[in-house]
């Protein structure tokens, strides 16, 4: 009997332990989603086409496209999706289906929130700062995060996204330049204290992104070890939000343009919006 009443407290403490971390994770996503959307401007300017007169030739396209004139500049982005998540390998992806909230604010930060709606529960929070994710509801499998191998990925990350879901994040101005690689192809680098990212966005006659292409700092490799390698991600479905003209179909993966490229993650837009940003 008194093993089994010790056996019930350690199961219990356990619960009550694993409750309790679950409960701080969740108030620390709610606390940096709130610092980030207070980074929206209260009065923000408005887009005018002279912002980028003298950006390369697929810049200036890719804002002319992305940004109608005299649309208010709101770099703070939230977004709702649902797609597939894969949890294995191109031989076997084991896609899971999936909905997220995500809130991008570069190059300060994002929390991208997500649950699988299938299969095995998986859910949990990426950000600039952690990767949390937990089985069941509450059992950790993944708790990364604090260090500069996580922080330097995690940026990678939201400044590619930036170009896909926030431009207003990457006009030209004070840590944002750009620069041409080809006729169709601009190259913009946003910097943020020790960090440095570029981005090729690969643009149509419109000046519609096709592709983001970027070197990120990541160890998804066979040989598990942080490196710069090739991501990826291509754009589709435009549609029109508030003046700007952001896709709803978005597909990413780890080595982009290899043999090994594999979209891993598959989203499909359910809203945009800017937090703060009034009606």
């Amino acid at each position: 009997m008194k093993a089994l009443i010790a056996l019930v407290l350690i199961v219990g403490i356990g619960v009550l332990s694993l409750g309790l971390l679950l409960f701080l994770d969740r108030r620390a996503d709610r606390l940096e989603r709130e610092r980030l959307t207070e980074l929206q401007p209260a009065m923000p300017e408005s887009f005018d086409p002279t912002m980028v007169a003298d950006l390369p030739e697929p810049a200036r396209r890719y804002f002319g496209f992305m940004i109608r004139p005299g649309t208010p500049i709101l770099p703070v982005a939230e977004i709702e999706m649902r797609g597939e998540f894969s949890l294995g390998t191109k031989e076997a992806p084991n896609y899971q289906p999936m909905e997220a909230h995500q809130i991008l604010a570069a190059p300060e930060g994002f929390v991208w929130a997500m649950r699988t709606t299938g299969g095995m529960p998986v859910s949990g929070s990426d950000s600039g700062r952690w990767t949390r994710f937990r089985i069941l509801g509450l059992i950790p499998v993944a708790r990364l995060g604090g260090d500069p191998d996580h922080t330097r990925s995690a940026y990678g990350r939201y400044v590619g996204e930036a170009v896909i879901w926030a431009p207003a994040a990457v006009l030209p101005g004070p840590g944002v330049t750009w620069e041409a690689v080809d006729e169709d192809t601009a190259r913009v680098t946003v910097e943020h204290g020790a960090l440095s990212q570029a981005v090729d966005v690969t643009v149509d006659a419109e000046g519609r992104p096709v592709t983001a292409v970027f070197q990120r700092w990541s160890n998804a490799n066979p040989d598990r070890e942080h490196r710069l390698q090739p991501f990826g991600a291509t754009m589709s479905d435009f549609r029109e939000v508030g003046g700007y003209r952001l896709p709803f179909r978005v597909e990413a993966g780890n080595l982009y343009g290899t043999e090994a490229y594999f979209p891993f993650f598959r989203a499909e837009v359910t809203s945009i919006t800017f937090p703060g940003a009034g009606p």
